[in-house]
């Protein structure tokens, strides 16, 4: 009779979380565009998440656990007059930043929304910060928030280009934990050996199914999901720098790793995959190539494979709004990733639902001439029965080369077209726009644009005079980053 006994030589850390602890050491951004475009998302970023806050299914979820509770030093939440530990602060700030689905984007394998990470990032730095005063040291500056937003982007946004995490039925705010783990344990003066145990820890820490994003449970936690991913960071962070020990076979370890448990999953033909093909893949080496490239949300507040749908029904809208009852049938051309994500027929349930859903959030411009976050509230979609009876004449396709296209790393497009047809015979003209307003071709178009919205954003919370003030701060870019973090965030203070 014979026994097998494991081994128990402890292995070296994973490769793929060596080299992520060296890139956020090591590696010094010399990119203008990165900077410059990272204080753009930055800009973005909050805008978007003090907009979410006049909705009430958002504002219900923040606050302290324990209701009165202030925290010495404690991270503030912008837009509300809340002090926390970071944990909870990073939460808050996440759950605004996502709720609208209004902030930036990232597609590729894996898509995602990296701004995300700026929870961790933001609530983290702003209590080191106050802390650092406190005993009369500097605080952080806000070039250092830059550059966590920059490695953050790159950690997510890489390792989604050849990954994807959907397919087997993870949601992609395992990346945001695992990319907010990495920065804010930096911040927290982490060393190489530390990041890589806490990294370790996002790696193991089980992961979130993609179910609450899909027909038919398509719900909020979509909107929360990331700001819990970007907290359970900061905690992950606070337990290593307390001197917990990490798991070095995290990804790789037979049997118990992440890539046997989450990554072994089947092909279509229901045929096991080899097993070389469970380990991550990559493209290229990390950089600043994430945050150059990021997509963002300008116009519409939809998930982004819809943006240039979106476009493309505001174009033809002057055109149909008063044919609506003569329409026929409408034609979306789009790509591989639309249909999979976002095509969905029947009833839509709530508006987490709705701006998810292809058909609606382009029938409500093509009917109206614009899309907000209002719209996909119940009670305009009550109001309102002609958008479901334009969905049930929507036709969705896919264009080969537009599917392709989205995974060219030189193009990047996400590409629509849309063509009306009437019951007369006659139609509109086919509009094709493969690049969103917010795409990186599109940059010295875009920047106005999201300018524009920050200052609409800024001002559902603040008074003019502080709008003016927050802007001109955010505004110049070598001025902006000798800002203290505890001193940017007494800005958005209630």
């Amino acid at each position: 009779m014979s026994t097998t006994v494991e081994s128990n030589e402890r292995p070296d850390y994973d490769e793929v979380i060596q080299t992520i602890a060296d890139y956020v050491i090591d590696y010094k951004v010399d990119s203008e565009e990165a900077w410059n475009t990272a204080r753009n998302c930055l800009m973005d970023t909050l805008g978007c998440g003090l907009l979410a806050l006049r909705f009430p299914e958002c504002s219900k979820h923040l606050g302290p656990l324990v209701e009165g509770t202030t925290v010495p030093s404690g991270a503030r939440v912008p837009g509300t007059q809340f002090r926390m530990d970071p944990a909870k602060a990073a939460w808050d700030i996440g759950c605004i930043i996502r709720w609208l689905d209004f902030n930036d984007t990232w597609l590729a394998a894996e898509w995602g929304h990296p701004s995300d990470n700026l929870g961790g990032i933001l609530a983290t730095a702003d209590y080191i910060s106050q802390k650092r005063v406190s005993k009369g040291e500097k605080p952080l500056t806000m070039k250092t928030v830059l550059e966590a937003m920059i490695k953050a982007h790159e950690i997510q946004g890489n390792l989604a280009i050849e990954n994807s995490f959907n397919r087997v039925g993870l949601d992609h705010v395992v990346l945001v934990k695992v990319a907010s783990t990495a920065v804010v344990t930096w911040l927290m003066d982490g060393s190489r050996e530390q990041i890589m145990a806490a990294v370790s820890q996002a790696w193991v820490d089980g992961q979130s199914l993609r179910t609450y994003r899909h027909a038919p449970n398509a719900g909020s936690r979509k909107s929360w999901a990331a700001g819990d991913a970007t907290s359970r960071a900061v905690r992950l962070a606070d337990i290593t720098m307390r001197g917990e020990m990490g798991i070095p076979g995290a990804l790789t370890a037979p049997q118990w790793g992440f890539y046997d448990v989450l990554f072994n999953k089947t092909n279509k033909d229901q045929q096991l995959k080899p097993k070389e093909d469970w380990k991550f893949k990559f493209q290229r080496d990390y950089g600043s190539y994430v945050m150059e490239n990021i997509l963002f949300k300008l116009s519409f507040p939809a998930e982004f494979h819809a943006q240039t749908a979106c476009e493309a029904a505001v174009t033809l809208h002057s055109e149909v709004k008063g044919r609506i009852d003569d329409i026929e049938k409408v034609e979306i051309t789009t790509h591989e990733s639309a249909i999979r994500i976002i095509s969905k027929q029947g009833k839509l349930a709530n508006p987490a639902d709705r701006d998810h859903c292809l058909q609606y959030m382009t029938a409500v411009p093509l009917i109206f001439g614009e899309l907000t976050a209002d719209h996909y509230e119940n009670s305009f979609h009550e109001n309102n029965p002609v958008i479901d009876s334009i969905r049930e004449k929507i036709e969705v396709l896919e264009d080969k080369q537009f599917s392709q296209d989205y995974h060219d790393p030189e193009k990047r497009s996400i590409a629509n077209a849309l063509q009306v047809f009437f019951k007369d015979g006659t139609h509109t003209e086919k509009v094709v726009v493969e690049y969103p307003i917010g795409h990186r071709r599109r940059r010295e178009e875009g920047f106005p644009v999201l300018e524009s919205k920050f200052k609409a954003n800024l001002a559902t919370r603040f008074p003019e005079p502080r709008v003016k003030s927050i802007f001109d701060q955010c505004s110049q870019q070598q001025s902006f980053e000798n800002i203290a973090v505890n001193e940017f965030m007494d800005m958005f203070v209630i």
